[in-house]
């Protein structure tokens, strides 16, 4: 089991590579890089220059702040270029996925679920399934962009009706309507696991 020390330094973000149909998934996006780069906070993600993998790093690096990519080498030329991997301060080619996935749980002290598909979706519950496994307590967030998510709050409903989910107190993502609110979410519930807390949590659904 994890210490119950949660200091909120870099936030790891899962995404599209594409930017979807709904234009405000891009801008969603790219507000939630501007905002971990107004917090001071590093951002880490799969290295895509892509899609809402791009607008997040676009965010991030047009208010100033610092971006680490991690990606593999099969996937550089699908869900990014060559000359703007080169603009992020960090890069990390990995060998494969497991790679990938492992190194982005290390750097990171925070998980965000922006819209995307089912790469997305896998990276989020394998961090969500960590947790239940008591590996980790890092603050989880499914960003739900016009009610993206919804389907999958839905599903996971029913799996805790259904006597599946068997360590719900592990397995609690904040589910957040407004990618103002993100932020400041995650930097709350780091205070609150670390112990350093005395307010309430933000406005915010559970699970």
């Amino acid at each position: 089991m994890a210490k119950k020390t949660v200091s909120i330094r870099s936030i790891c973000v899962y995404c599209g590579s594409r930017p979807g149909h709904d234009p405000s998934h891009i801008a969603a996006g790219r507000a939630l890089g501007k905002f971990i780069a107004e917090n001071g906070l590093r951002l880490v993600y799969g290295g895509g220059t892509k899609g809402i993998m791009g607008a997040v790093a676009s965010g991030v690096l047009s208010s100033g702040g610092q971006v680490t990519g991690i990606i593999p080498e099969f996937l550089v030329d699908m869900e990014a270029t060559r000359h703007s991997l080169g603009q992020l301060d960090e890069l990390i080619v990995t060998q494969d996925m497991h790679q990938r996935k492992h190194i982005m749980f290390e750097r990171s002290d925070a998980f965000v679920a922006l819209p995307g598909g089912i790469g997305t979706l896998e990276e989020i519950v394998e961090i969500m399934t960590w947790a239940q496994l008591g590996r980790h307590e890092k603050p989880m967030v499914f960003a739900n962009v016009n009610g993206f998510w919804d389907p999958m709050m839905e599903l996971l409903g029913h799996m805790r009706e259904q006597g599946f989910i068997h360590t719900n107190h592990l397995v609690q993502p904040m589910v957040i309507d407004h990618i103002e609110d993100i932020v400041p979410a995650i930097i709350e519930r780091g205070k609150k696991l670390s112990g350093d807390w005395d307010g309430e949590d933000a406005v915010i659904s559970k699970l």
